[in-house]
């Protein structure tokens, strides 16, 4: 069938499976977005900033391992929507963004509304690609759903001159895939995953050190199988939290600069560690001199070959699609004559419950002022660890992996790479769309809400009804802390002194507001927030105390060990 280019577009998107696209119109995608008036096929959900659709895309994904669209137009509207593409590229995250761009003889003519897409991208995207025919525009959309998907994914763009949409083609979307440069290896060498179970059968102070990746391969069946073959402490960064259960006695909470002290120990004293779809973060492992200081075997297993070796020198790389390696080493353990040494095993766990006695996540409560912990534990109890939860970037980013103990996979959506602030409204918007009826909660703080709170629009729209919960301590907490412990007190710039009034804020835009400012009216609140108003978005404006730090902490270039526990470490 002939059609137009717009039309091409609209077709591609659903035969790939697309049920919601989120996007915002402009000049060079009107006929795309005349199309869509004329389908039925998928949902459109029009937010009121570009930079908004791609966090709500990313999420999307994050949230129902589907890819995520979005749709924005050429010149302003890309550029708004690169800090999106950025945060996805960052965690890996499979998206697909369509942007419009100015007809093909206008390129390079500093016509009105251009800019160079593909220049401005490319250090932020996995691939894109300029369409310059339209018979090649329903091939490259299907590359880009393989391209974002596959191996290790990530975000791909694909501009398509304004033009190149009302011009016609045969629409054929039946061709496969086939890239000469693009294999990515997705079975594990059987030769390192045999090295592997004989390096873990011989340890006598195992760890597992689970991230991002697995996740994105849902994978994580296969490592809580890991976990109890091996019988060793395991621990999840802020991007792999809900791959364990966090709830199990192995589960010995997340690591590094503001990781559990027990984690952190035992990252550094073990003798054989097994780094499962993870890239040893500098937020990870601090300084990687120190890291490496205490020798240890180290198992790296990911799907990215570049990220092997890449801040730590490992023993035993194996390059694969994290779920297919952990399926063969799981079976090669089981099928092994020998388990680790129990008694070599058991005084491990001894030290680790040692270390774990100190009880780091411990805090100062309070009956007359709210402490963050308490709200976010509080949330954790009333939504029976059931939310989805997206989280803002800052101390109230920290509280809540904390002390929101995750055992699912896929209910913790932050921005863990690039640590952008205003991902939390626009997160909650893309995860209640892909799980229309969850219990979806917001943590965010003053500063990062007030980043993308037009959206507060988009969801009065489109009935979307997540939770915020603003932890409100009228500072940009993070940096308060950092301008603390380093800047000698002196609060640069951190203070806000003209906040909104949140409640008559949520308000004018239709929703429910709420300001909470003691202790005892915490769980009221909130069970009424997923009772009471179930239905409807709240926002949870909770007056918190302004002095609270997140503890425990490694200070930058700092060796992973060397924690502040608390004030009392200063």
């Amino acid at each position: 069938m002939e059609m137009t280019g717009a039309e091409i577009v609209v077709k591609a998107l659903e035969l790939e499976g697309t049920k919601h696209v989120f996007g915002y119109p402009g000049g060079a995608v009107l006929y795309i977005y005349d199309a869509i008036y004329n389908q039925n096929g998928f949902e459109h959900i029009l937010v009121r900033h570009e930079q908004a659709a791609v966090h709500a895309a990313d999420a999307y994904s994050r949230s129902s391992n589907q890819v995520g669209v979005c749709l924005v137009t050429s010149g302003p509207g890309l550029t708004n929507a690169v800090t999106g593409i950025a945060t996805a590229y960052m965690d890996s995250i499979p998206l697909v963004i369509i942007s419009g761009q100015v007809p093909s003889h206008a390129i390079g003519q500093d016509a009105f509304q251009e800019c160079d897409a593909v220049g401005i991208t490319r250090p932020c995207v996995k691939h894109n690609f300029l369409v310059k025919d339209v018979n090649q525009l329903a091939q490259t959309i299907k590359e880009a759903f393989y391209i974002a998907k596959s191996g290790r994914p990530g975000p791909v763009l694909v501009d398509i001159p304004k033009d190149i949409t009302i011009q016609k083609a045969f629409f054929d979307y039946s061709q496969p895939v086939k890239l000469r440069s693009y294999n990515p290896i997705v079975k594990g060498h059987q030769g390192q995953i045999k090295k592997a179970t004989q390096l873990i059968l011989s340890a006598k102070k195992p760890m597992i050190y689970a991230g991002g990746g697995v996740i994105l391969s849902n994978a994580s069946e296969e490592l809580r199988h890991l976990t109890q073959l091996v019988g060793a402490p395991v621990t999840n960064t802020l991007m792999g939290l809900g791959a364990s259960i966090a709830t199990h006695s192995q589960f010995v909470g997340m690591p590094g600069m503001h990781g559990t002290y027990e984690a952190n120990m035992a990252m550094q004293h073990c003798d054989v560690l097994i780094a499962v779809g993870a890239r040893f973060d500098d937020r990870v492992i601090g300084n990687p001199a120190d890291f490496e200081s205490i020798p240890r075997k180290i198992i790296h297993i990911d799907v990215d070959p570049s990220s092997i070796s890449k801040r730590v020198k490992v023993d035993i790389p194996i390059v694969g699609n994290v779920k297919d390696v952990l399926i063969e080493l799981n079976a090669q353990l089981e099928a092994a004559n020998q388990s680790i040494n129990p008694t070599d095993l058991q005084n491990w766990w001894q030290q680790v419950e040692q270390w774990r006695s100190k009880n780091c996540l411990s805090y100062a409560g309070s009956t007359d002022v709210i402490k963050p912990q308490y709200v976010v534990e509080t949330l954790w109890r009333v939504t029976e660890g059931k939310a989805f939860v997206t989280s803002d970037v800052g101390q109230h980013q920290m509280w809540a992996a904390q002390y929101y103990k995750f055992n699912e996979p896929r209910r913790w959506i932050n921005s863990g790479g690039l640590g952008t602030m205003g991902v939390g409204l626009p997160y909650a918007m893309g995860v209640q769309k892909a799980n229309p009826g969850a219990m979806v909660a917001c943590i965010t703080g003053e500063g990062s809400i007030q980043m993308n709170i037009q959206e507060l629009s988009t969801c009065f729209q489109y009935r979307l009804s997540p939770k915020i919960i603003n932890l409100n301590n009228r500072y940009l907490g993070m940096v308060r802390q950092w301008q603390q412990l380093d800047y000698g007190s002196r609060y640069s710039e951190s203070y806000m002194d003209a906040l909104p009034d949140f409640v008559k804020l949520a308000e004018s835009y239709g929703h429910i507001g709420m300001q909470i400012t003691k202790p005892a009216d915490v769980e009221p609140a909130l069970k009424d927030a997923y009772g009471k108003y179930k239905d409807r978005l709240v926002f949870l404006d909770f007056i918190t105390d302004q002095s609270e730090n997140v503890w425990p902490m490694v200070k930058a270039g700092k060796g992973l060990t060397d924690m502040l526990l608390g004030s009392e470490d200063l």
